[in-house]
Parts: structure tokens; sequence; C-alpha cells
């Protein structure tokens, strides 16, 4: 019987994390592998096995992503995911396509984890349990589809009542200009950073990847009816906030301020309360992600970071992607970034992230003391 499954906490210890292999056919190298990519730098509710790719086929997974291998092959076929060891049990739809459409080269893949009896975690809006020939290869095969952008019941939804203003952590919007620039990561990359500084730190995940990497608190933004977005952001604060009581939330920006085809920001801004933004910019991309055609051009990062002040929010500090650019010119771009704006402005993968996570340290306990908080 196929269902769709609801989702449950993350598994603590790696041992016990279900094995997993990820499908990104043909997809590794671009930004369309985004989900693959996050799973592969970490962290993952899953034990990644392999990652299905025929282009990339022999090379390591972490190689291919980012240049920095992490020890997950890459194979051609799913039939030989399946003979590695750990056997695989689950099978992670690993890309995100504009719009969350089924890329027609992965369906034959999905069709092999489906006669192989996989659980099939898909992250598309393209909902596999309403798939006809993938749902009839599941049900044969007596196997799962965990859908993770089925729209929940609104019966179970919240609407947004101010009660998130009672918070008494700093709350952080990690913003973008545009969507793929790795907002996601910069948010772990802080997460972790902050928590290595000892302060005691959380993050709402809003997207498929955040679950599937096993962020505790968070909701799938855009799976959710937009009239009730704004309370379950805030619900998801308020439930991080009563079990972990942190200094300190980071919440996972979506899309971008201003992409025409899916603005977002406003929302973390307002309805989350945000006291701050950290802005990510990829400087090198001058048309927004999937309207080159159109050529639509992302604005300039200072008229972004009037855009927030705008939202009566500040923009804290920017972080840059170096997509498209050689380390020299990246370097050049971050400094001319950070002189005509006035802020920290840093190149997370490249060169860290340390000053701006000090920055929050040090603003968080200062309205830790302020709030009255120990």
């Amino acid at each position: 019987m196929t269902t769709v499954g609801t989702r449950g906490p993350r598994s603590r210890d790696a041992e016990s994390r279900p094995a997993a292999v990820v499908l990104a056919h043909n997809h590794l190298h671009t930004r369309n592998a985004k989900t693959t990519h996050g799973l592969l730098r970490g962290p993952s509710r899953y034990h990644l096995t392999a990652v299905v790719d025929p282009l990339c086929a022999g090379h390591d997974a972490g190689g291919v992503a980012y240049g920095q291998p992490c020890g997950v092959p890459v194979v051609a076929t799913v039939a030989e995911s399946l003979a590695l060891t750990p056997r695989p049990s689950i099978c992670v739809i690993g890309v995100a396509t504009p719009g969350g459409t089924l890329p027609a080269a992965l369906r034959q893949g999905i069709l092999e984890a489906a006669d192989a009896g996989l659980t099939l975690v898909n992250g598309l809006h393209h909902l596999l349990a309403r798939d006809p020939e993938i749902h009839r290869h599941v049900v044969a095969a007596g196997g799962t589809i965990l859908d993770l952008r089925e729209p929940p019941p609104v019966d179970g939804l919240r609407f947004w009542t101010g009660e998130v203003r009672s918070i008494r952590a700093l709350r952080v919007a990690v913003l973008g200009t545009d969507c793929a620039q790795g907002k996601r990561t910069t948010t772990i990359l802080l997460l972790d950073a902050c928590r290595r500084r000892g302060l005691r730190t959380e993050m709402i995940y809003t997207g498929q990847t955040g679950w599937l990497q096993g962020i505790r608190h968070g909701f799938i933004f855009d799976a959710t009816p937009n009239d009730f977005v704004c309370g379950e952001l805030e619900k998801a604060l308020l439930a991080c906030a009563a079990d972990s009581d942190p200094d300190l939330i980071l919440l996972e920006g979506q899309s971008g301020l201003r992409n025409p085809s899916g603005p977002c920001g406003a929302e973390f801004i307002l309805a989350g309360a945000a006291d701050g933004v950290i802005l990510q910019h990829a400087p090198a991309r001058r048309y927004y992600e999937g309207l080159e055609e159109l050529r639509l051009e992302i604005g300039p990062v200072t008229e972004e970071v009037e855009l927030v002040r705008l939202l009566g929010c500040e923009v804290l500090a920017i972080t840059l992607s170096h997509e498209g650019l050689e380390a020299d010119a990246a370097r050049a771009t971050c400094k001319r970034i950070a002189g005509e704006t006035g802020l920290t402005t840093a190149l997370p993968l490249l060169d860290g992230i340390d000053d701006i996570a000090d920055q929050l340290v040090a603003r968080a306990r200062a309205e830790a003391r302020k709030r009255g908080r120990t």
C-alpha cells in the first residue's frame, strides 16, 4: 500500500540511520541537484551509500558536487547501488527543479527503486503517490512513498496570532537576492559556528532539504497553503523556543526578496519577527534563476539592503556565493561589496564565516542580557 508518511524525528546515531541512495540523474554537477548537495555536505537523516548519476559515475559525489570528496560514490544505476553494503532501504529524489517538476530522465531510476521495494522520499511538487505508473510499481513491490510537498490538511494548520513576539531568543533570517544561491548552507554553517562558540543556537528549516537533513524544527514553506504560511512559521518558532530555550534562532529563507516567480522574505521579517537579516547574494549571477530568457536582472545588493530596512529590519551582514568567480575575483568582489554597504561581508565556502558568527554571538548575548535572560 502506498502512503504519504509523516515527518518523524531525526535519528541521532549514525549507525541507526537508514541507508539511502540518492537519485541525481545527470544533474549532480548542476544547481538542480542542490538537495543532493545538501545531504552530501550534511547533516543528513539518512546514511548515504551512493548517488545515482550516469554522467558522473565512477567519481566521488562530493568531488563532483562541490569539489570536496566525501566518500560517497557515484554509480550509474539503481541496480549498482543495491549491491552496496549496507543495502539501501530508502531512495531520495535528489533534485529540486524549477516548479518541482519530475525530470523525465529520473523516471526510470524511480521505477527501478520502486520495483526493489525501496521507500521513495520525494521533495518535488510532482507527487509520486499521485503518479499512476509510479504508484502501480510501488504497490506491486509493497513499498512506500513519502511526498514531502504533499499539502497538509488545513484543519491542522495554524493561523498567525502574534504570539511569536513573546519569544526572547534573538531571531535572524538568512534571506537572499535569488533562489538556489546557498541560503540553507549558510544557515547551517552559522548554526555550527555559533554552537562551537558556546551559544545556544537553533535553526528553523523551511524547505524539503532541511527536513531531509534532520533539522528538528520547521515546516515546508511551499507545500503550505498561503493563508497559513505565517502561522506555521510562528508555530515552528514557538516550538523551537519551548523545546530548546535558545539564545539565537536562525530562519532559513526561501527564493529571493524580489524574484518575480516567487518573491519571498517579508514573511520571515514580519511574521517571524526577525531582529536582523543575513543577506545571501550571488554577485556573478545577472538574471534570476530560471528566468534568464526573460532577461530579468537581479537588483544591486545595496537596493536589497534598503528593501529590508523598509520592511522594518536591518541587514547585519552579507554572505556571497562565489559561483562563476575564481577565488581572487570573488575576494575582490567581497571587498567591494563590503565597501559599498559598510557591512561585514563573507565568502562562506571559500573563507569561512567566523566574523559573522562572532558578530551574531555578541549580539545574541547582549540581547539576552537586555531581555533578562541568563
